[in-house]
């Protein structure tokens, strides 16, 4: 039996991925924004849970219970509004109909042991003193603890017993919703969550709130079962940690063992982390990354969300999920967005600027609906698998601007690693790596110059079905050209050459176009479906009468596929115009 509904990202096999909508959201412990708008999704979870058991789902009589039955109508399990796992003990005869949250209690016959909310991670940290710190199973009485920040340090109103202060230090140990307020700078400027895994979830209410940790991280998850950083509607918040780390923490894990462990961001989780609300949301990364999450990483409301990193912007080990949100990624020497696994991007603003790739997983990247402009970074985009399904993107790189690369060559699933060793194939250099590009919605703009670029770049194949995709290198005299030995297309030619060093597209075992909108301005390509030699100006539109593009640059090459089936200069009068995050316009009927 499954145990956790926050990891709905499965690889079914090396070459294919399911995506399943999952909420993090425990529907018992807020009844105002924080969960009212996620509260039918959690819903539709657990009874996704049941059917992937082969089960039937329905609700208990308190109307959060899942009970989940067989086919001959036995009562098999049922999860909480907590996401605690119940089973049935024939001897109590203790059903969630009669105690919905029967789970909760000693001796009534069910077993806790399976919650999923759980986290992977077995790590909670408690403060750098020569005590060490456990975790307590303590309840929140249902109050507010209001914690305030003045010069002197954090005091509290309101304490439900679970919260301790030590002048700027404020520790969490239980499951609740908290309320921050106030400016602060010291070493101890730090909020730390340390709340037992089988807990439901810990809310931490930004009301107007500035911490400044001159030695550390001034919020630090060391372990729950999930947090919630909550901008509140109207309130401006911004954290800034420091640039060196001179402490280490000592703690223990849910297991019991004794550990160590130094924060490596200004918001830094061991486990899963989610931020949420209609505020203002500021975070100043000087050591290492911005926000981190050990786990899974996720944005849930209309937060506006400005980070800037030394390293990577936005990090989350196992997932990055962005839903809703504005927000802007500055990082300096690392990714704006990063995972080991995966990324998906269904819904916000996302603009990034970053010293290497604008956006990263190990495994795999979709695009399925955000609104991204990645402005400026080495590597635009890229993944062992880059599904794109939906949303309206701009990717400028001054390397690749998609790279579908990292997988291992002999078939293995993800190395992490980027594009691997070089070596000659049929039509040029291949990788000693592989990774894939599908293709089936959205709008898309993806662009590179500089010496030896590809626009768009799979380490394997290369398909497109669906939306709408425009290449683009803007600076005609850009990468390397006239190496001979491409592999041009079926299609149309009308003069076009290719060559072994990339371009507009280039991969290693084949693009493949069957539906949707291509087309590609740039004067080199190591392939294409087909090809026209037709100089193009900046700021004209260029292509069919039905699908569009005004190029930033000149050129004399113009690469097309999909419904287009031949170009030239377009009147755009009467046509429909979409404008890409980056300005740039395509018009279509």
């Amino acid at each position: 039996m499954k145990t956790r509904t926050q990891k709905c990202l499965a690889i079914i096999s090396a070459f294919a991925f399911a995506l399943t909508a999952c909420s993090d959201e425990p529907s018992g412990v807020q009844a105002s924004e924080n969960s009212e708008t996620d509260k039918p999704l959690q819903e539709e979870s657990s009874k996704k849970m049941c059917l992937s058991e082969e089960y039937t789902g329905h609700y208990a009589e308190d109307g959060e219970t899942i009970l989940c039955f067989d086919a001959t109508g036995d009562l098999i399990f049922w999860i909480d509004a907590d996401g605690i796992i119940g089973l049935p003990n024939s001897s109590s005869g203790t059903s969630p109909n009669e105690n919905p949250m029967a789970q909760s209690s000693a001796g009534n016959g069910t077993d806790t042991g399976s919650s999923l909310a759980g986290s992977s991670s077995s790590s909670m940290v408690s403060p750098a003193s020569s005590a060490t710190t456990s975790a307590t199973n303590k309840a929140s009485d249902g109050n507010a603890p209001a914690i305030t920040y003045t010069a002197s340090g954090a005091t509290i109103t309101k304490n439900n017993g679970c919260v301790e202060v030590n002048g700027g230090e404020v520790v969490i140990t239980c499951a609740g919703e908290y309320d921050f307020s106030g400016t602060y700078t010291g070493s101890d400027a730090q909020i730390r969550v340390y709340s037992p895994k089988s807990d439901s979830g810990v809310y931490l209410n930004l009301r107007g709130l500035a911490l400044t940790n001159n030695a550390d991280a001034p919020i630090y998850v060391q372990m729950a079962s999930k947090v919630f950083v909550v901008a509140k509607s109207g309130t401006e918040n911004t954290f800034t940690d420091a640039s060196t780390r001179a402490k280490t923490h000592s703690y223990v894990n849910a297991n019991g063992e004794t550990k160590t462990d130094t924060t490596g961001a200004c918001i830094y989780a061991k486990d899963d982390l989610t931020i949420k609300g209609e505020g203002t949301l500021t975070v100043k990364g000087n050591y290492n990354n911005g926000i981190h999450s050990s786990n899974d990483l996720r944005f849930r409301g209309e937060t506006i969300v400005n980070v800037s990193a030394k390293n990577h912007g936005l990090k989350g080990k196992e997932l990055v999920d962005i839903e809703k949100g504005n927000i802007t990624i500055n990082a300096t020497s690392g990714d704006g967005i990063h995972s080991d696994m995966n990324v998906v991007l269904t819904g916000g603003n996302v603009k990034v600027n970053a010293g290497d790739d604008g956006i990263h997983a190990d495994s795999a990247l979709h695009l399925a609906g955000s609104t991204v402009n990645v402005e400026k970074a080495g590597e635009g985009m890229e993944a062992f698998y880059i599904f794109a399904e939906g949303g309206v993107t701009a990717t400028y790189g001054t390397d690749d601007g998609w790279n579908a690369a990292g997988g291992s060559a002999d078939g293995s699933t993800s190395t992490g690693g980027s594009q691997g060793g070089w070596g000659m194939g049929m039509g040029g250099m291949q990788s000693s790596s592989k990774g894939y590009i599908v293709i089936t919605g959205g709008h898309h703009y993806i662009s590179a110059s500089g010496n030896d670029i590809d626009v768009l770049d799979a380490n394997g194949t290369a398909k497109q079905s669906g939306g709408v995709v425009i290449l683009e290198i803007p600076s005609s005299g850009s990468g390397m050209g006239g190496m001979g030995g491409g592999r041009p297309g079926s299609g149309s030619s009308s003069g076009c050459s290719t060559n072994m060093a990339g371009g507009l597209i280039d991969t290693d075992n084949g693009f493949t176009i069957t539906g949707g909108v291509l087309l590609g301005f740039g004067n080199q390509t190591e392939e294409y479906p087909n090809c026209g030699k037709v100089s193009y100006t900046a700021g004209t539109a260029y292509g069919s009468d039905d699908a569009a593009f005004s190029p930033k640059g000149s050129g004399s090459m113009i690469v097309y596929g999909g419904s287009v089936t031949s170009v030239g200069e377009v009147n755009t009068s009467g046509m429909q115009v979409l404008e890409f995050p980056n300005g740039l316009k395509y018009y279509y009927k």
